[in-house]
This record gives structure tokens, C-alpha cells and sequence, in this order.
């Protein structure tokens, strides 16, 4: 029964990594200035951390993040991508699993992983770019970040309510 579940978990986990690749393939607006796009696969890595916990979380932020990047041009970010979406996926599901039964709890959870991206971006564009590329991200990887977030949670409530988890 055990071996069933794990089988089941992992089976939504490649689906979610899969919706991920897409959300940020087809929903995307790139930002010249920053040398990137906004897009949604924040969603997908919020759906799965919020719904399968941090582990999973970490694995679909961080292969889809990375994924996205060598499918999309961007190679040189690509191992950016897998640590700031891996880890916006392994805090967010952390916190959520903690605090997720408030409302409180799930926008810190959507809240502090979007900041570890931002600050992962910030980084990365500021040592491959300069600085002030670095701060130009800052507004667009937010609005992303957030956007992501609404749309996990308007998905996980839905999902929720159809007693899927």
C-alpha cells in the first residue's frame, strides 16, 4: 500500500514538473532589460509544494526552473534557475505544510519562497550582468513570483474542494 502512494506522489510530481515546462513555455513576457521573461511556472512550483510538500517542491522548482532555461535560450542561468526555483519550492512547501492551514501561513509560504528567488535572480543577474540589471529584476521576478502564488492558490483550493490531494 505504502510502495502505491509513493508511486502515485511521484507520478503527480512528474505531471506538475511537466504543467510547470509548460505554464513557462506558453504564459511568458520577456523583459529585455533584465535578459529574461516573466512567466508561470512559479505556479507549478507552488502547486507542488503546497500540495506534496518541500521535497517534491524542490524537485519541480528546481528541474523545472532549470529545464525551462536550457529549453528557452537562457543556458548561462540555467543552474540559477535550479537553486532559485528549487529553493522558492523547498521553503515554500516547508513553511506551507508548517503554518498552510491559515491564511497566514499560505501567503508567508508564497511570500518567502518568491523572496528567495528574487534574491537568487538578484544575484545572478548582478554578477552576469551588473548591478543595476540586478535591480531591474527585482520588480518583474515579484510580480512573477506572486502571480504564480494566486494561481497556486486558486488551483490547490479548487483541487482541495474536489477532495484531490
Amino acid at each position: 500500500m505504502e510502495s502505491t502512494f509513493r508511486l502515485r506522489r511521484s507520478i503527480v510530481a512528474a505531471m506538475l514538473l511537466a504543467l510547470t515546462l509548460v505554464l513557462g513555455r506558453f504564459f511568458l513576457i520577456p523583459i529585455p532589460w533584465t535578459h529574461g521573461n516573466v512567466n508561470l511556472c512559479d505556479a507549478g512550483v507552488f502547486i507542488a509544494a503546497m500540495l506534496l510538500g518541500p521535497g517534491a517542491g524542490t524537485i519541480v522548482g528546481g528541474f523545472g526552473g532549470m529545464f525551462l532555461d536550457l529549453i528557452s535560450g537562457f543556458p548561462q542561468d540555467a543552474l540559477f534557475s535550479f537553486a532559485a526555483h528549487g529553493l522558492e519550492g523547498f521553503i515554500s512547501g516547508w513553511i506551507y505544510k508548517k503554518y498552510g492551514n491559515t491564511t497566514w501561513g499560505k501567503w508567508t509560504a508564497i511570500v518567502a519562497g518568491t523572496i528567495i528567488m528574487i534574491a537568487i535572480y538578484f544575484i545572478c543577474n548582478t554578477v552576469m550582468y551588473h548591478v543595476i540589471t540586478g535591480f531591474l529584476s527585482l520588480g518583474s521576478n515579484f510580480i512573477q513570483g506572486m502571480i504564480g502564488g494566486i494561481v497556486a492558490l486558486i488551483v490547490i483550493r479548487q483541487l482541495k474542494k474536489h477532495h484531490v490531494e
